[in-house]
């Protein structure tokens, strides 16, 4: 029986609408909405349409969406000078700065310098520690997107065998953490494979919930997949005829799951969804309507 897809795209949706709800109530105590600044350095095209997706999903739900746009040119010392007035103003709650950043600036201290309690990407240190140690304030919004994504179709990973192919800082390794929580999407048992891991379609055909975020299209076959696991693809490549794809090969990996993400509108959408709700949870925090 072919896999069931987990909609992104549908739970998404439905996710802005909640959101409109607690940025009326969040105005109603403050006097404003919520406020998200994303920084965008160069004009890299690609950069540029996440900017502007993100621009427009934050306006749909209510939030104050603004974009800094800069040269490419701009030093580190400059973008510093940036984030800092971001941290100081007020109506600002969540500061996005887009990533990939020029060559001349480190972007590690750039995330260092973005203030923790308005850190909705979830990349400070304070942040990724607060998760380490089981309070998590802001989680990095791709995998917290595929947790939700997990909640709301019912699907427990206690007790699960969980695979995180990848561990980069944005998905990999915040997946883990997220998987290792106590709850229902998670107490799971958790391995992270790696460019350096062996075996590697050995230790996926032990899982029952397979995140796929390694970065390269189609690595993942059908032949790779415990019958009945869940598959999160997280990667999207284009083809060279134009077409999307993912990290896994859909086609084969849907005749063995038994849930799979669509690519595209699977977890994109949902990592949008999770930028907005952390900017939200920021302003509701700032407010003092939230623990």
């Amino acid at each position: 029986m072919p896999a069931q897809r987990l909609d992104g795209k549908e739970t998404a949706r439905l996710i802005r609408l909640e959101l409109s709800n607690r940025v009326s109530a969040l105005r109603e105590v403050r006097g404003k909405a919520p406020g998200l600044t994303a920084v965008l350095v160069g004009d890299d095209p690609a950069s540029a349409i996440y900017v502007r997706n993100k621009e427009k999903a934050a306006r749909e739900v209510g939030i104050e969406g603004t974009v800094h746009r800069l040269p490419a040119s701009t030093s580190e010392a400059e973008l510093l000078d940036v984030v800092d007035r971001l941290n100081a103003d007020p109506a600002v709650d969540g500061i996005l700065v887009q990533l990939p950043l020029p060559d001349q600036i480190d972007p590690n201290r750039v995330i260092d310098r973005v203030s923790p309690s308005k850190d909705v990407d979830g990349f400070h240190p304070e942040n990724v520690g607060l998760l380490a140690i089981g309070r998590p304030r802001f989680a990095s919004c791709t995998p917290l997107g595929v947790i939700e994504l997990l909640r709301r179709q019912g699907i427990e990973t206690k007790g699960k065998r969980a695979v995180v192919l990848g561990r980069s800082n944005i998905v990999g390794k915040p997946m883990a953490l997220l998987l290792l929580q106590k709850g229902a999407v998670g107490d799971a048992t958790v391995t992270v494979c790696h460019s350096e891991s062996r075996e590697i379609p050995e230790i996926v055909r032990e899982a029952d919930l397979l995140i796929a975020a390694v970065g390269r299209p189609e690595m993942v076959r059908g032949n790779w997949i415990k019958p009945g696991a869940i598959v999160v693809d997280v990667g999207i490549h284009r083809r060279a005829d134009g077409s999307l794809c993912g990290d896994v090969v859909f086609d084969e990996v849907a005749e063995v799951a038994s849930w799979v993400t669509p690519v595209p509108g699977g977890v994109g959408p949902m990592t949008i969804a999770m930028l907005l709700a952390n900017t939200v949870a920021s302003g509701e925090l700032a407010a003092g309507i939230r623990p």
